[in-house]
């Protein structure tokens, strides 16, 4: 008789004391927290037949985005292919192929139909939800919780995850008002759930709404620093708000401790600590060295080019360093990657490359030609992952390069745009200023 777990879903090779390492590894990426391969690989000792404990642990490196994570994710996958399993944990099998290949779309696609006949499955929801989130599919962020939502209950363990998730489905859809509910509910029930934190602090950064954001995050910081492996990105979003009230020195504070003072050698920090510094380079801040040393960090991952948003902002700090070695190198990567049978090529083909171009070309004083890269693809930015808030820096970038390029029409439509769609933020009226003085020097 097959071991349960606490969702009474079958598990297969499972015993006790590895169902409990799962239990406490699945927490951990529901909360953003702990060492949950760490717990994996303790499951794994006891149960080698565990097979969804092959599955997370394959989930969790190649939802990673790290080029060194996907021989693991492909490890994961053989030995769960080669154990006897049910229906459902096949199905995770074989989503957990697809990801290996770099299939993200057809892994998602599996998810979605998993958790439509087990919508109680918390692991097939939180995987299929992150793969929306680095795919760019904001309506599937939102609907595949959604239908799964009127199942769950708050006396069943991980619902906080599922409202989190739902929180930050409905924020990147723009239902501002519900996502900041369901965030806040999703902290009280779990005050180290990390990603519904994240899902409040996006709602903030949407409405402008800085000193809400500020006082949101600094009210809990050891809630969701402690053991945390999204801090850094929530380190990121109070620095972002900093950053619309024109508070530098605070930017460069937050950059030099907590975002990058640790000098992570992580995409996912290293992400955030480029997006930070190109938007005060994009505002003509002083950064000082800062670059040389996050270029350092993104050198060994300027031939990977396995994730097309990664690219992008390795691109930043290599130019910001002035290193077009490696800015060079990345985009001779992008063109291999573009020739590529997965899903990474079409990331690349249709926004990664353009923009690591136009970064390139703003960082050389091009701005015309940053424009004429950027301006196309914004209406199909998502198709490379990100949230609306880290994308964002296209949109600044455009609108730097339009007011350095002269080009008065554009530079104006585009401050009026952002000032429409975020009239209380200083930045937007800042555009606006910049927009009429352009236009009056005529």
């Amino acid at each position: 008789m097959p071991h349960r777990d606490i969702l009474d879903l079958p598990v297969s090779g499972a015993g006790e004391r590895s169902l409990a390492s799962y239990h406490e590894a699945l927490r951990g990426l529901q909360c953003f927290i702990g060492d949950p391969v760490a717990s994996l690989d303790k499951a794994l000792a006891l149960d080698p037949g565990f097979v969804m404990a092959h599955v997370l642990k394959g989930y969790l490196y190649g939802l990673s985005t790290e080029r060194a994570a996907q021989p693991v994710t492909r490890a994961c996958f053989d030995a769960a292919a080669a154990l006897p399993a049910t229906e459902r944990e096949r199905r995770h099998v074989a989503a957990l192929g697809e990801l290996a290949a770099g299939h993200w779309h057809k892994a998602g696609e599996l998810l979605e139909d998993l958790t439509i006949d087990h919508p109680l499955d918390a692991l097939a929801l939180q995987a299929g939800h992150q793969i929306d989130f680095f795919t760019g599919n904001a309506r599937m962020l939102r609907d595949r919780i959604a239908r799964a939502l009127p199942r769950w209950d708050m006396s069943m363990p991980g619902y906080h995850a599922i409202l989190g998730m739902h929180a930050f489905g409905l924020e990147e859809t723009a239902d501002y008002a519900r996502a900041e509910v369901q965030g806040r509910r999703a902290v009280e029930l779990e005050p180290r759930d990390g990603w519904a934190q994240h899902a409040v602090a996006h709602v903030m950064e949407m409405q402008s709404r800085q000193r809400d954001g500020i006082a949101w995050m600094r009210a809990n910081t050891e809630n969701w620093t402690k053991e945390s492996f999204l801090q850094v990105h929530n380190w990121w979003h109070l620095a972002l708000y900093h950053f619309e009230l024109g508070e530098t020195d605070e930017v460069l504070s937050l950059f030099d401790g907590p975002i990058f003072g640790s000098r992570s050698e992580l995409a996912l920090n290293m992400v955030d600590a480029s997006a930070i510094l190109w938007r005060l380079h994009l505002a003509g801040a002083d950064v000082g060295g800062r670059w040389t040393a996050l270029a350092e960090n993104w050198a060994p991952l300027a031939d990977a080019a396995n994730y097309a948003f990664n690219d992008a902002h390795a691109m930043m700090a290599f130019v910001g360093a002035g290193r077009h070695d490696l800015a060079r190198r990345l985009l001779a990567a992008q063109v291999q990657a573009i020739a590529r049978d997965d899903d990474n090529a079409a990331f690349t083909r249709d926004v990664g490359n353009p923009v690591t171009k136009a970064i390139l070309a703003f960082a050389e004083g091009d701005y015309a030609q940053t424009v004429r890269l950027l301006k196309p693809i914004r209406s199909i930015a998502h198709r490379f992952g990100g949230s609306h808030a880290q994308r964002d820096v296209l949109d600044l970038t455009l609108i730097e390069a339009a007011f350095r390029a002269g080009a008065r029409g554009l530079a104006a439509a585009l401050a009026a745009e952002r000032h429409d769609a975020r009239p209380d933020s200083p930045l937007s009226r800042l555009f606006v200023r910049r927009a009429e003085n352009l236009q009056a020097a005529e």
